[in-house]
């Protein structure tokens, strides 16, 4: 364990029981966000590559236009 998530336990040690509860509820639920992002990104990289060549192939042949940000 890392220092600084030593001190942020031992800082949250001292919260009311509650929100020690809320507090591991959020942190689990970001754990589990990151894991479920990283099967999800993994599990897509065909049909990314996919994707990216159909853009460059559009490019290519000049069927795109160059986004300004102001006409945003």
């Amino acid at each position: 364990m890392t220092k600084a998530l030593e001190e942020a336990l031992k800082a949250a040690s001292i919260l009311p029981e509650a929100d020690q509860d809320a507090l591991a509820e959020a942190i689990l639920a970001e754990i589990g966000s990151e894991e479920t992002w990283e099967r999800s990104f993994s599990s897509s990289q065909d049909v990314l590559k996919r994707l990216a060549d159909k853009a460059l192939k559009e490019h290519r042949s000049g069927q795109t236009r160059r986004l300004d940000p102001d006409d945003l």
